[in-house]
């Protein structure tokens, strides 16, 4: 089934190789009742139109996934009550918080990660066929982690995820490594992928790097937009950049961006519970249209969404890279 993705011509007034949607944030703080805010959510296509996981705080402040539908992409619908997971290849399914979703289907299921809370932040796996039943499987990886992003395919006969090691904090470092499953439930062969850059070559991403939404894969490579971090005198500020991994070895960066795509401008990016945040966390794509759609979190408490031609990204990754 094909479907259409969301789509905004880009305005005659841009310059840049992504623009946003004019009616951004499509997703408001509120639009759930128990909710404080709503951001850093995932969404891919589903039946007649799209389905998503969506990262809902509540007013104490804690953590939690919901799943919503949508047949437009834009407008959507969230369930009120947070995820419920089953057992899946485990029975330990204990978790303290859950945020920051991602959603791939591969073979025959939509599988899910978030950053689980299990003494500490670590990478939870989840899948589902139909997104109201959800099977909890084992932890990916020792506390702490953050940003597990699955990539949408095997390679080489093995799972492949993306994700950076962390602390137990706010962290003011990180880097992106990948790691291999026979089985989605045992990990290893550990390989740095990508290092946050020098201040001096590209201060955006010079504090901390993590991956965003599931890498694409094209004539060039795995495309991989990742969100970059450089610590300012008013915190941290989060941007989003692209990079081309080698399609059969993705521990190979071909081409990073040594300028970001898109950095926090807007009031809904600049103003909100964490200021100055670009948290992209999703990308719909066609490339019989050349379209890219991005989902992204803004200040940490709505979502947004962006759009750019993929042709134009990936060019802008080969010609501008580090």
């Amino acid at each position: 089934m094909k479907h259409i993705i969301p789509w905004q011509d880009k305005p005659s007034s841009c310059n840049d190789v992504m623009w946003r949607y004019n009616a951004n944030p499509i997703i408001n703080r509120y639009d759930i009742p128990s909710s404080n805010s709503i951001f850093n959510s995932a969404v891919v296509p589903f039946e007649d139109g799209y389905a998503g996981v969506f990262r809902c705080d509540n007013k104490a402040v804690q953590m939690n996934i919901f799943a919503g539908f949508s047949k437009d992409g834009i407008n959507w619908n969230i369930e009120h009550q947070p995820i419920k997971m089953q057992a899946g290849n485990t029975q330990m399914i204990e978790s303290d918080y859950k945020y920051d979703p991602r959603v791939v289907f591969i073979e025959d299921r939509y599988w899910i990660t978030w950053c689980n809370g299990y003494h500490g932040p670590t990478i939870g796996i989840g899948y589902t066929f139909d997104f109201k039943e959800f099977f909890q499987c084992e932890n990916a990886f020792l506390p702490f982690n953050r940003n597990g992003v699955l990539f949408p395919q095997k390679i080489n006969g093995k799972y492949a995820m993306l994700s950076r090691p962390s602390d137990n904090g706010h962290t003011p470092f990180g880097d992106i490594y990948i790691s291999y499953s026979p089985d989605m439930k045992f990990w290893g062969e550990h390989r740095c992928v990508m290092k946050a850059s020098n201040f001096e070559d590209s201060a955006w991403q010079c504090t901390k790097i993590g991956a965003g939404p599931i890498p694409i894969l094209t004539d060039d490579g795995w495309l991989m937009l990742y969100h970059g971090v450089i610590n300012t005198c008013n915190g941290f500020r989060y941007a989003m950049g692209a990079a081309i991994l080698d399609e059969n070895e993705p521990d190979k960066v071909k081409y990073r961006t040594q300028s970001y795509l898109l950095g926090p401008a807007e009031t809904y990016e600049q103003i909100g519970d964490v200021p100055n945040v670009v948290f992209p966390c999703a990308a719909l794509h066609d490339f019989k249209e050349d379209k890219l759609a991005v989902y992204y979190g803004a200040a940490d408490t709505v979502v947004a969404l962006a759009f750019g031609r993929i042709s134009e990204v990936v060019e802008f990754t080969k010609n501008n890279s580090l």
